[in-house]
């Protein structure tokens, strides 16, 4: 318990920030270990979510960027999922941003959004309340299952 109650915090920032960018990682796992062993839920749900939107905007930076190496070496990210993602955009707009925490379709959202140079503070706002939200529902189904 004293190693998970030292580490597990960084464990879960690490995991959720990868599953956001370079690996097909769920953080939803660790998380869930973490709350059944009994960690602060308040504080896993925030380092849950700032290690996942970190990941996104690393994301947008890559689109920003627009370098087709770096987005084919270093993200999940298909050339194809981001041109899927650019057409969701105009589709149904900015905020599609709220199911960046979607699998599948939430990496190339935010790799999209930093190709359509959407304003960052938006961004911010949109992806933080949608993975926020996603990590608060998950925690209260974990913890409401839990045997006392």
């Amino acid at each position: 318990m004293e190693f998970l109650a030292q580490y597990g915090y960084l464990g879960l920032f690490s995991s959720a920030f990868l599953a956001a960018t370079l690996l097909p990682l769920s953080s939803e796992v660790v998380l869930s270990v973490l709350l059944y062993n009994e960690l602060s839920p308040m504080l896993l749900v925030i380092v849950a979510t700032l290690g996942n939107v970190l990941g996104s905007v690393v994301n947008y930076g890559m689109g920003l960027g627009g370098g087709k190496l770096f987005k084919k070496k270093f993200s999940t990210a298909s050339e194809k999922e981001v041109n899927a993602a650019l057409s969701r955009f105009e589709k149904y707009g900015t905020y599609s941003l709220l199911f960046a925490w979607v699998p599948g379709i939430g990496d190339p959202l935010t790799v999209a959004a930093g190709v359509l140079r959407v304003n960052f503070i938006l961004f911010l706002l949109l992806v933080t309340a949608g993975k926020l939200g996603r990590y608060i529902v998950l925690s209260y189904l974990v913890l409401k299952n839990m045997p006392s």
